[in-house]
């Protein structure tokens, strides 16, 4: 159903989806060597191809499987996902080329972004005796090397060197660099052999850039340990010296997407998405792995500015959906090797079966993750879904805004006590929904699918406009009345969303004891759409005080929020229980009300998985209300988590939600429809 502008009246929070138009699948046979020689010397030819593979962005996807609907993972271009998969195209590719003439490389954010990457750093945490199924399935498969990508920091600088150690080949990150030092925190690149059947052996340079967003993303992570310099300036100084140590071939694995722009503005003086960059200013380089932007780019030519020569991107998708491979000639002329020509293309790996090999390795850990996303925690009285959560309200974001607020609200001291408390949330997954009746782990997960911690900061009402006005350029203009598709009035470009504004940059703030209520008015320009902002039914003027719960990817600058970064953060109690015993206590048991509404310091490693991991308490440990003016609502009854031992642990089923409108004229889950009207358009 499309979004209904009217002559007059008012578009609120009570439109449905139309339908996105879903991407094209894409489906490339392997192509023949076009000069597959074998070398120089003993009677061989002076042509040779050398094949690179090359994913990204595979973000804990091990297995073809959604583990938010307990299923075969499927999407509405029939995409299929992970190293399973993969593992059979580059087992195809590497007959196809022969296995001595191909490498495999990938270009970041491995650990983090499934169940199964959370299970394995939360649940059962990797160690000496613990081995990530991600390592085992691409030692199994074979890579030679990765760049590190920004996700690769979300567990903590220790649970990333413990990955590293598991690992048979590099992680690189060359503008990563020790805080310390100064040196390189990982090894800048690698200069791996291809020997021929015949003749001299080839020298392939991987130079591994990771991004410097990380410095602004997981800053509780890395501040005062690492820095992140430009890929530009570092590949300026490493291509020269990969070079000179003999490297007949340069390929970059570069987690920065290739349309350059920031999503941090001029925070940071390097840019997020600086791949074309690299091509263009880096002289010496052949081919560039794109990452991070979750792109699907065949291949893109790009002509550096001092040589004149192409330089050849592609980035492969995302999760494992599609392979990049480069086909690299090269001839032998006076001694050495030298590339004449580069083609790319990427594979679709939903026209292959899963490899069995990797299938067979991995089960055993899958069905761990499967038993415990599957655990019952809690019950829902009417189902709940996030669908239509980007322009209408919806319980499933309010649920959310509830426990973020009243988590913070619980430790809040002294004066910052009595101030009213706001939440922000981002509607993450269109596809989450909570059913009604019993309620899983994986219900949950759904709703809140990154591993991020929360803090209160305070803010005054002047500021707290300016967020909801930069939050509301993800609206694109409505230019004139009338019915429209959703898609046409969301996810607007801006000069640092250029591909459009993701939905996770889009924020839904609310009230805890009172409804904070606002329209966006879409006739307006952007930085002039909100209106009627008030707090309980009153206006909320420019000077009245809020504490506002926000996540850490947000209060440190993702997204780049106006008025966040600075903003004080609330006086908390959990700031101190977190040095003591309480604090490890609660770290222990992971209980959302010590654990979510951390400050600063206490944040570190303390999260949001408490909406699906654990159970909450009352003071002196007696069960706690859940209960909220308005709010979805409900008791908590007493619950504990087991101890993890090698089977999944079996979630205390420990809350019951009701789910409730915010205010009379809310939208319920009946609503269908945006209205949207003018001359005042509002959403």
């Amino acid at each position: 159903m499309g979004i209904n502008v009217l002559q007059r009246g008012r578009v609120r929070h009570g439109l449905r989806a139309g339908a996105v138009t879903a991407a094209a699948v894409l489906a490339v046979g392997l192509a023949s060597p076009a000069m597959a020689g074998d070398g120089h010397g003993g009677g061989g030819s002076n042509d040779f191809q050398l094949t690179v593979m090359g994913t990204t962005d595979l973000h804990g996807n091990a297995l073809n499987w959604d583990y938010f609907k307990n299923a075969e993972y499927d999407d509405s271009a029939h995409n299929d996902v992970g190293l399973a998969k993969v593992s059979t195209l580059v087992n195809q590719v590497r007959a196809d080329r022969g296995d001595r003439n191909t490498l495999l490389i990938d270009a970041g954010d491995t650990i983090q972004g499934t169940s199964l990457a959370y299970y394995f750093a939360k649940i059962q945490p990797i160690s000496t005796s613990v081995e990530h199924p991600m390592a085992a399935a691409m030692n199994a498969i074979g890579y030679d090397a990765a760049a590190v990508g920004n996700h690769e920091f979300n567990y903590g600088i220790p649970y990333l060197r413990t990955f590293e150690k598991q690992l048979d080949f590099p992680l690189l990150a060359a503008n990563a660099l020790d805080d310390g030092t100064g040196k390189p925190a990982f090894k800048p690149y690698v200069i791996k052999t291809v020997k021929p059947a015949h003749g001299k052996p080839i020298q392939v340079g991987i130079l591994g850039l990771t991004n410097p967003g990380i410095a602004i993303w997981d800053k509780a992570n890395v501040e005062g340990k690492m820095h992140f310099d430009g890929l530009v300036e570092q590949a300026k100084k490493y291509v020269p010296e990969m070079k000179r140590k003999g490297a007949d071939v340069v390929i970059v694995a570069a987690h920065s997407g290739a349309d350059t722009s920031s999503s941090y503005g001029d925070t940071l003086p390097f840019p997020e998405n600086a791949s074309t960059l690299v091509a263009q200013q880096v002289p010496g380089i052949d081919a560039i792995l794109v990452g991070h932007a979750h792109q699907e780019i065949a291949s893109r030519v790009v002509t550096n500015e001092a040589t004149g020569k192409p330089v050849v991107l592609s980035e492969p998708l995302k999760w494992g959906e599609r392979l990049s491979v480069f086909d690299i000639d090269l001839s032998f002329a006076r001694g050495r090797w030298s590339v004449q020509s580069v083609a790319a293309q990427v594979l679709n790996s939903n026209t292959v079966p899963e490899d069995p090999k990797i299938v067979g390795l991995l089960q055993a850990d899958h069905q761990k993750v499967v038993d415990y996303v599957n655990g019952v925690i809690g019950t829902a009285t009417e189902a709940m879904s996030a669908a239509t959560a980007r322009y209408e309200d919806t319980a499933a974001l309010d649920f959310i805004n509830y426990v973020q607020a009243g988590a913070v609200k619980a430790e809040l001291t002294g004066a910052d006590a009595d101030l009213p408390v706001l939440s922000i949330a981002a509607p993450f997954n269109k596809d989450a929904a909570i059913p009604q009746g019993d309620v899983s782990v994986r219900d949950i997960a759904g709703l809140y699918i990154y591993d991020n911690t929360l803090l209160g900061i305070k803010l005054t009402g002047a500021p707290v406009k300016a967020y909801l006005e930069k939050s509301a350029e993800y609206f694109k203009a409505a230019p004139t009345p009338g019915t429209y598709a959703a898609a046409s009035l969301t996810n607007a470009v801006t000069p640092t969303a250029p591909n459009g504004t993701p939905d996770y940059n889009y924020d839904v703030m609310g009230g805890l004891d009172q409804p904070l209520t606002y329209d966006i008015d879409l006739a307006q320009p952007v930085g002039s759409r909100i209106t009627g902002l008030a707090y309980g039914g009153v206006p909320v003027t420019d000077t009245q005080e809020f504490v506002v719960a926000i996540n850490n990817y947000r209060q440190s600058g993702g997204g780049n929020f106006p008025g966040v970064v600075g903003a004080p953060v609330g006086l908390l109690r959990a700031a101190g229980a977190a040095r003591g015993p309480a604090g490890r206590q609660a770290r222990r048991d992971r209980r959302p009300a010590r654990r979510g509404a951390a400050g600063a310091r206490a944040a570190r490693g303390r999260g949001l998985d408490g909406l699906h991991e654990g159970c909450r308490r009352g003071r002196g440990g007696r069960p706690g209300p859940v209960a909220g003016a308005g709010r979805p609502q409900g008791d908590v009854t007493d619950g504990r988590r087991p101890s993890v031992g090698g089977a999944a642990p079996a979630p205390a089923q420990c809350f019951t939600i009701t789910a409730r409108r915010s205010r009379p004229d809310d939208h319920g889950p009946a609503d269908r429809g945006l209205t949207i009207t003018g001359p005042t358009v509002t959403a």
